[in-house]
C-alpha cells in the first residue's frame, strides 16, 4: 500500500481534534523520518495480508481498514501515551462523566512495555514504531501468530522486542511501566493480570468498546482510571487508561468512580 494513502488515512488519528492540520503529513522519500513510518507500516500490511491468508489474524481483510481500525487505533493510543512531539489536546471531552480529572503525563517513555494476547501485533507494534526506546514485550500464548510476529519484527527492524510465547498469567510481577490490551478474549479476566505486571506508579492502557467500559471500572484492582477518549471514526470505540499507585499496593478496591 502507497505510503502517501497511509498517511492520509492515518490524519483523523494524529491530529488533534479542534485542529484540522496534519500532525504527521505524508513526507518526500528523502525526509527520512516520516517516511520510514508510512513504509514500515506498508511492509506490516503485505505481510499481514499474506499470513492472513493461512491463519486468522484479523477478520478484516480491506488494506484501507486495516489501516485505519488497527493502525489507526494503536497510534492514537501512543500519541496519548508518549506525546513527545505533538502535545494532546487537554480538552478532549470525556465520553462519559463521572471520572477523576485527567493528569499531565510525563513524555519519558516507561523502560518496559508488554502488549499482552498481541494476536497480529495491535497495538504493540505501532506503539513501538511510534515510540523506538521502548522495551517491547510481546505477550502471545498462540505459536503460530508468536511466529508471524517474529517475522514482522524482522522484516520491518525493530529492535528490544521480546516476544513470549506464553501466558499473561505467567510473566512475574511488577515488571512493566505499561501494559497494553486490545480485542483480547475474556477482557475482565485479564484486567488483574494485567495490573498485577505494572510498577509502581505503572499505566494499563485499553482500547475496548463503550458497553466494556462498566464492567472494565467495577472490577476491584487498585487502579485510577483517567476520562475515556473516544476514538476517530468510530461511533463505540474509546482509549482508557488506568495508573496503579506509586507504592504498588493492590486490593484496595476501585480507584475511579463508577458512572
Amino acid at each position: 500500500m502507497h505510503p502517501a494513502r497511509i498517511a492520509e488515512l492515518l490524519q483523523p488519528f494524529l491530529q488533534d481534534a479542534n485542529d484540522q492540520r496534519p500532525l504527521l503529513a505524508c513526507p518526500e522519500p528523502s525526509e527520512g523520518t516520516n517516511d520510514a513510518l508510512y513504509q514500515r507500516i506498508s511492509t506490516y500490511i503485505h505481510i499481514l495480508q499474506r499470513w492472513n491468508a493461512r491463519i486468522n489474524l484479523t477478520a478484516i481483510r480491506s488494506e484501507e481498514e486495516i489501516v485505519t481500525r488497527h493502525f489507526g487505533e494503536s497510534l492514537f493510543a501512543a500519541r496519548h501515551l508518549f506525546p513527545k512531539v505533538y502535545p494532546v489536546s487537554s480538552s478532549v471531552a470525556p465520553v462519559l462523566k463521572g471520572f477523576d480529572s485527567a493528569e499531565a503525563h510525563s513524555p519519558k517513555a516507561e523502560a518496559r512495555v508488554a502488549d499482552i494476547g498481541s494476536g497480529a501485533g495491535f497495538p504493540g507494534i505501532p506503539i513501538k514504531i511510534w515510540e523506538p526506546n521502548l522495551d517491547l514485550t510481546l505477550v502471545e500464548s498462540n505459536h503460530k501468530k508468536a511466529t508471524f510476529l517474529r517475522e514482522v519484527v524482522r522484516a520491518i527492524t525493530l529492535t528490544n522486542v521480546d516476544i513470549q510465547n506464553v501466558r499473561a498469567e505467567t510473566l512475574p510481577d511488577s515488571s512493566f511501566g505499561l501494559v497494553t490490551l486490545r480485542a483480547v478474549e475474556r477482557l475482565t479476566n485479564l484486567l488483574a493480570q494485567s495490573a498485577a505486571l505494572l510498577t509502581p506508579g505503572g499505566r494499563l492502557a485499553l482500547l475496548i468498546s463503550e458497553s466494556q467500559l462498566k464492567p472494565v471500572i467495577s472490577e476491584r484492582i487498585n487502579l485510577r482510571w483517567d476520562p475515556p477518549i473516544p476514538l476517530p471514526s468510530s461511533k463505540n470505540r474509546i482509549f482508557l487508561m488506568g495508573h496503579a499507585n506509586q507504592e504498588g499496593k493492590r486490593g484496595e478496591g476501585i480507584a475511579g468512580r463508577a458512572v
